[in-house]
């Protein structure tokens, strides 16, 4: 993969949302191993933009490390400073598998009634209401009712 090019107002936004992030991924005297790639790889999967701590005081090698994990990774790199590297992929979008057949979960109704003699507070109720049920205008819940089958008559028509 190629490192992700940014404009220099692109690369600004990211660098002002890793101000107040801390290191995620530490790199010790090893360097560079598969372990740290995978590790800053997984971070970059579930956050999208890391920082990495590099424990070495050689300043050619941190720039080194941090194009070479833009160029692994499919990174952007966004900021070099001191012993900090802030490298930013775009998240993957999620696919969630929808069900058509679902019905909606429970729900949390505040329910007010307000008393009938004057000076007094609402009393408010909350309730659940699950995804089978209904609210009557009284304030009380009722199963909702099953769809009546059709009759043969009516089944006919419809095919």
């Amino acid at each position: 993969m190629t490192a992700i090019q940014l404009t220099p107002a692109q690369r600004k936004v990211h660098r002002a949302e890793a101000h107040h992030l801390d290191p995620i991924v530490m790199v010790g005297g090893d360097g560079l191993t598969p372990a740290v790639k995978k590790e800053a790889d997984a971070a970059l999967k579930a956050h999208g933009l890391i920082k990495i701590r590099v424990f070495s005081d050689d300043r050619v090698a941190r720039e080194a490390m941090l194009t070479t994990l833009a160029d692994e990774l499919g990174a952007a790199p966004i900021q070099h400073i001191g012993k900090l590297l802030v490298l930013w992929r775009p998240k993957a979008e999620k696919v969630k598998d929808v069900d058509e057949d679902r019905m909606p979960g429970p729900r949390d109704v505040k329910i007010v009634k307000y008393s009938k003699r004057f000076g007094q507070r609402p009393e408010i109720k909350t309730l659940r209401v699950l995804g089978n049920q209904r609210l009557t205008p009284g304030g009380t819940i009722k199963r909702a009712k099953p769809k009546r089958p059709l009759s043969a008559k009516k089944r006919n028509q419809a095919d």
